[in-house]
């Protein structure tokens, strides 16, 4: 029997996403959205009001990258989804926070499915300056500039501007801002609902 691979797995989790949300047009669906400047990048995530990741792993896959994605995706995921093969299950069970959500996947014949193993809860602990540095410089700095608060910041590195963004507000309002400027992102490869 040949192995799943990643594409097999996304285009079955896409598919029911999209089921989902379809008569939701506050949600918007990402393909391999690229957190801490691209240093990791989810497989799918879900913006809604709540960033939702979800991370697949397939038999044809290994663990080798999950600690340090483990680590980037603790610092800005609202929620957080693991899509994984039995083969990987015990093991990924061992290493993923205990909030993390759990989907086992299975096949059957030519059927891929998809079986919720545990629901997962909210992240504890969202980093600030990690959840402001998802967006994009410019779109920080018009974020300080609605506020009052860019002096002196206009033609700094982005770093001291998410810098700025993670002192001035608090996590619920990164969070909030973060997740309305990504989901009116235009210039973005975003998978829209049809």
């Amino acid at each position: 029997m040949t192995k799943l691979k990643d594409t097999d797995i996304r285009f079955v989790l896409l598919n029911n996403l999209y089921d989902k949300y379809s008569d939701d047009n506050t949600t918007r669906i990402v393909n391999e959205m690229g957190v801490m400047h691209g240093q990791s990048r989810v497989d799918v995530a879900v913006i809604n009001g709540v960033l939702h990741g979800y991370e697949i792993k397939s038999e044809s896959d290994n663990l080798n990258r999950l600690p340090s994605q483990i680590s980037d995706y603790n610092l800005v995921f609202e929620r957080m989804t693991i899509v994984v093969q039995r083969n990987y299950l015990e093991e990924v069970r061992q290493m993923i926070p205990k909030w993390w959500g759990i989907i086992l996947v299975t096949k059957q014949k030519n059927n891929v499915n998809l079986k919720v193993l545990r629901k997962g809860k909210t992240n504890p602990n969202l980093d600030p300056f990690a959840l402001s540095s998802l967006l994009w410089k410019e779109e920080a700095l018009d974020i300080l500039k609605k506020r009052g608060l860019q002096k002196g910041f206009v033609s700094k590195p982005r770093k001291f501007i998410y810098q700025k963004m993670s002192e001035s507000f608090s996590v619920d309002e990164i969070k909030y801002l973060v997740n309305e400027q990504l989901k009116s992102r235009e210039d973005w490869k975003c998978l829209e609902l049809q």
